[in-house]
């Protein structure tokens, strides 16, 4: 008797371990089962720049110019990139920053790049300045451009202060090649700018290169810089805000202009898709409501604190997530537009409509 009872008990507890183990793989293929599995979230991190990240060792730091500092980022295999490509850094606390490759391209062996002291700012400079030293490794990501040199009769550059940076090796390249190029370069002052001693020897040929130091001499004259442009003239411009405001006020129609921003562009808080709306959560079934002065992050933040995010300002991809439903109006400056019909970054983008649902 007691052998078949105890065939009886292995049996039952067998065919219930296979019954739990089958359970559980189908509940990780989908959370919400036993509705249909939803395909993989986004998660804040896109394949295409997952598959650029790589730890680069810090074999050089120098400053620059006062409160700037220079990094030199070495690692084997590198990819390589174009005048205007910039990196994404990770920095130890996790924080994600943008900064412009300012070194040489055919440097195959290491990236160069230059950060400014932002006193006022949200720490990614101030983590840049006290942490990152020789011998430490940094996570990057990239290089991407989104300010790439184009090709044209002749350029003209204006640029303010630590926006030298991604401007620096296109300047090198021109005057390799013999192209037609100026370049207005203003700053608090002279001991501020960085590269300044290089650029001016770039320029010494023809007179190519306004220095204006404020301290000196007060503001730069975009208007005189920018008047009587020659045909087929490409202006490129990279700074604070109210620089490349003026430059785009004073631009003669008809040409192109270039602008590299390092933060983000101050909106019209009653354009499109402004007001409120509201958020379904379709994986953990909640909706939250977005008020008109809210960022889609901070709405779901407070409902899912997990959701992982970095920048705030649309540059860095940590918060991009996939869209299910709703009509999105995009105020990034990263995603591709094959990304844009199904993602948004959740820290600016918001809903031209009354209703977004996120694969969240």
């Amino acid at each position: 008797m007691a052998l078949p009872r105890l065939r009886t008990v292995v049996l039952v507890t067998g065919a219930a371990l296979l019954t739990r183990r089958a359970l559980r793989r189908r509940i990780a293929r989908s959370p919400l089962w036993p509705l249909p599995a939803l395909p993989e979230p986004v998660s804040g991190h896109s394949k295409r720049r997952a598959t650029s990240a790589r730890r680069l060792l810090i074999t050089g730091r120098s400053e620059v110019a006062d409160g700037v500092v220079q990094l030199r980022l070495e690692g084997a295999g590198l990819p390589r990139w174009e005048p205007g490509a910039h990196l994404d850094l990770v920095l130890p606390s996790g924080l994600v920053r943008q900064y412009s490759l300012c070194g040489d391209p055919e440097d195959s062996g290491a990236y160069t790049v230059a950060t400014r002291l932002v006193e006022d700012g949200r720490g990614g400079s101030r983590e840049v300045h006290e942490q990152l030293q020789e011998g430490l490794e940094v996570e990057v990501r990239g290089p991407r451009n989104r300010f790439p040199l184009t090709g044209a009769g002749a350029y003209v550059f204006v640029v303010g202060g630590i926006g030298i940076t991604p401007v620096l090796p296109m300047l090198r390249s021109l005057a390799a090649s013999g192209a037609d190029w100026r370049l207005l370069y203003g700053g608090r002052s002279r001991g501020s700018m960085p590269f300044l001693e290089e650029i001016e020897k770039l320029g010494a040929d023809g007179d190519r290169v306004t220095v204006v130091a404020q301290d000196e001499t007060g503001h730069p004259d975009v208007a005189a810089a920018l008047a009587a442009l020659a045909p087929d003239t490409a202006v490129y411009c990279c700074g604070p805000e109210p620089l490349m405001d003026a430059v785009a006020a004073a631009l003669p129609e008809g040409h192109p202009l270039h602008l590299e921003r390092f933060s983000a562009a101050s909106g019209d808080a009653a354009g499109p898709g402004s007001g409120a709306f509201e958020v379904e959560l379709r994986r953990s079934g909640r909706t939250v409501p977005v008020a008109a002065g809210q960022s889609v992050l901070a709405a779901v933040r407070a409902a899912a604190p997990h959701v992982a995010y970095s920048c705030e300002q649309g540059f860095c991809g940590t918060c991009q997530q996939r869209v299910l439903e709703g009509e999105i109006d995009h105020r990034d400056d990263l995603l591709t537009d094959d990304e844009r019909g199904d993602s948004m970054l959740i820290c600016v983008s918001r809903c031209r409509g009354g209703r977004l649902v996120l694969d969240l």
